[in-house]
């Protein structure tokens, strides 16, 4: 390797293992502060948080990678421009790109990392740590409690407005489904508090509710099941005292597994195969329902009926006019039953579809992002050298903010086009790759301005035509001015 290359590429390496151990710590420790509600309070072994850290670590990879490789690009030539090493270079006939060369080869080594841990280590650290939090979740589930959503807690389904109190044990405005075996939602209990208190029995807890009601939907005979409304009791109590048993959930097993076909947790193949699998099942759904509503419309019969026939439409009032007012209202009353019902059916189908179009894009959008997460890379590296060589600073200083301004852009960007590409607005590909484009023709310029020694943006040039415009225009609004004036 000759020693221009060799020097190049080992200060680009120095900066790059050192901002990535920087950035993988903070970004870890960002990752306990989020799910430290998960954790706190369980009485967890501290390996259970290393176990989780460990699983959650290459998920982090995808995002630190392109940074440190924009930030590690910056810096080493910026530096080299900063210390008119780049002006040597320029002098001994090498150029900016020559000098990229032997960088640019370890970006596509880079690229290839990145995309085999999008694709292969990404999908496994997902189905552990999936899993691992769904277990975490039964570890007292008492604790895991949330105000104003439903949880599950024992045998039953649980809602708080409210917690408060020295552990927050004291609730506010409770409301319990309780499972039956028939697993129907048959009763239904109400409360204006509760509050949470140690069983007598080992692997329980109580729950005591104070002010409220107990609904429970009576089971019909066989003779009455017809009817539309069923028979319910109601009972209102003063204190009311439930046990609940959690042995079920004080026995957790942490490496259970039963979580496996998330769409996070599949590489490229298993992708291509839930795309179509899931593509040609939204098809044949929406053929199911056009043939259904075809039936119930009564189109068929009509087209069956007059199969052999010519008839000429001679529209609505000529063909009610043959009927007397008391049909006339039982054939409105029919077809605007038939519309109602076909109009409920259509909102109620389109939700369906919706959210299963939904989940194919969700597919697609993860299918994509595999190959941008390993472009990406190189793609930082492109921006970041020809943006060095620019502002010819190194350090901290400039190339942070430069490299953190950029790479945030482009990842909320990337992220408001995928969350336009769920709903299927625009197409998952153009929702992936619209902000890699962008930053395509970005390194394009910067590398072209590079190369013929321009500044940063041209500011100056600029500066000079907006002046210049300017006093044209004064001169001309003075001109005006006097016109008028003399008129």
């Amino acid at each position: 390797m000759p020693v221009l290359d060799r020097y190049i590429l080992f200060s680009f390496l120095r900066t790059f293992i050192s901002f990535f151990l920087i950035l993988m710590l903070i970004f870890v420790v960002q990752t306990v502060w989020v799910f430290i509600d998960e954790f706190a309070g369980k009485g967890l072994d501290i390996t259970v948080l290393l176990r989780f850290l460990l699983y959650y670590s290459p998920k982090l990879i995808p995002l630190v990678l392109p940074l440190t490789v924009l930030l590690a690009s910056i810096m080493t030539y910026g530096s080299l421009a900063e210390h008119y090493e780049f002006a040597a270079l320029k002098s001994a006939g090498v150029s900016l790109t020559r000098s990229m060369r032997s960088v640019f080869v370890v970006s596509i080594l880079l690229s290839g990392i990145a995309f085999y841990v999008a694709n292969t280590v990404v999908p496994y650290a997902e189905f552990k740590t999936y899993n691992l939090r769904k277990n975490l979740a039964k570890i007292k589930p008492a604790l895991a409690i949330s105000e104003g959503v439903f949880n599950d807690l024992g045998e039953s389904n649980i809602k708080v407005e409210e917690k408060y109190g020295p552990n927050d044990r004291f609730l506010t405005d409770v409301i319990i489904h309780q499972k039956t075996a028939d697993m129907r939602n048959s009763i239904v209990v109400k409360s204006e508090d509760g509050e949470l208190k140690n069983a007598d029995f080992s692997d329980g807890i109580q729950l005591v509710l104070t002010n409220g009601n107990r609904y429970e939907e009576l089971k019909p005979k066989r003779a009455d099941r017809h009817k539309k409304r069923y028979p319910h009791s109601r009972v209102s109590f003063g204190t009311y005292t439930m046990n609940i048993d959690l042995r079920d959930f004080n026995n957790v097993d942490l490496d259970e597994t039963k979580y496996t076909n998330t769409y996070k947790m599949q590489d490229i193949d298993r992708l291509s195969f839930s795309i179509d699998s899931l593509e040609n099942i939204f098809n044949n759904d929406k053929e199911s329902y056009v043939k259904t509503t075809y039936v119930r419309t009564g189109v068929k019969s009509i087209h069956n009926t007059y199969e052999k026939e010519i008839r000429d439409y001679e529209g609505v009032d000529s063909f009610l006019s043959n009927y007397k007012i008391y049909a006339l209202k039982s054939i409105i009353r029919q077809v605007e039953g038939k519309l109602n019902t076909l109009e409920s059916n259509l909102n109620n189908q389109k939700k369906t579809f919706f959210f299963k179009t939904k989940i194919i894009n969700l597919h697609k959008i993860w299918y994509y992002d595999k190959f941008i997460i390993a472009f990406s890379v190189l793609l930082m590296f492109l921006i970041g050298a020809p943006l060095g060589a620019l502002i010819r600073k190194g350090g901290f200083g400039l190339p942070m903010v430069l490299a953190l301004l950029i790479f945030l852009g482009y990842h909320f960007g990337a992220t408001f086009f995928k969350k336009t590409a769920e709903d299927g607005s625009i197409s998952p590909f153009i929702g992936t790759t619209s902000p890699t484009i962008v930053l395509i023709i970005l390194s394009l310029v910067m590398i072209k301005r590079a190369r013929e020694d321009k500044g940063m943006f041209g500011f100056s040039n600029f500066t000079t035509k907006l002046i210049t415009f300017w006093r044209a225009f004064i001169r001309q609004a003075t001109s005006v001015k006097r016109i008028f004036a003399k008129n």
